[in-house]
């Protein structure tokens, strides 16, 4: 029986998500802490914080909206996790009642949202927060159908004498929709933790940007600002009220 919503995945996979991206690039908070200015901001999908605590203790007041109650816990556990408002919930439609200089979704959380439906909506709630003056930053891949063969792929992650995981993944290219399995096995048994994503190009974002009265302002293939080129594996795109 198929039961995975938005809560599937940070409720399955938080207890070892830091284990596994427990890294980040400088660089991003440069970056967000420049264009948060004045503050405050915004993180969609912000998880166990690991891009949100930094950016807080470069003195940006973050809030945070993620729709996985274990995740949210194991940000709040963390130093100065509690100091972050955070709202549980969907974030492809949120109501916060205030304004941000920046909202920001990054490591291809957008492409969480399963629908072309539901990653509008985000966009038209991310354009009803800004102040003015504000941006809305997407951090995503560039699709790549060639990664699958047959319309799938596995990939070995971590092999040694007591673990073996791996990747397996299926694509379906009419709903553009990845359902993937995180996969662990040990002599303590098999453990999976599940993933869907939809992912889209960037040109079909910049024009969910323009339902939602956005304009791109910026795009880098890396946060620290390289050139995007026909060579980026993925983007940093900045967009702000038309």
């Amino acid at each position: 029986m198929n039961t995975y919503d938005e809560t599937t995945y940070g409720e399955r996979i938080a207890e070892i998500y830091d284990g596994l991206y427990s890294d980040f690039d400088p660089a991003a908070i440069d970056l967000l802490f420049e264009l948060a200015g004045q503050g405050p901001a915004l993180e969609l999908g912000i998880g166990t914080g690991r891009i949100a605590l930094p950016l807080h203790e470069r003195g940006v007041k973050v809030h945070g909206i993620d729709a996985s109650q274990a995740m949210l816990s194991k940000l709040q556990a963390k130093p100065h996790g509690d100091h972050i408002p955070l709202h549980i919930g969907n974030f492809a439609h949120f109501e916060l009642g205030q304004r941000f200089s920046l909202i920001y979704v990054v490591f291809n959380t957008l492409f969480a949202l399963l629908t072309q439906e539901e990653q509008v909506s985000c966009f038209q709630s991310a354009s009803r927060h800004l102040s003015p003056g504000g941006v809305f930053l997407v951090e995503a891949f560039v699709p790549d159908p060639c990664r699958f063969v047959s319309y799938q792929t596995m990939r070995v992650t971590q092999i040694n004498e007591d673990l073996l995981s791996f990747d397996a993944s299926q694509y379906d290219p009419v709903s553009q929709q990845v359902i993937s399995q995180h996969v662990f096995l040990s002599q303590e048994g098999t453990r999976l933790y599940p993933v869907k994503l939809r992912f889209a190009w960037p040109s079909e974002l910049d024009l969910m940007a323009r339902l939602a009265g956005l304009r791109l302002r910026q795009r880098w293939g890396s946060w620290s600002r390289a050139p995007f080129s026909s060579s980026s594996v993925k983007h940093i795109s900045v967009y702000s009220l038309a």
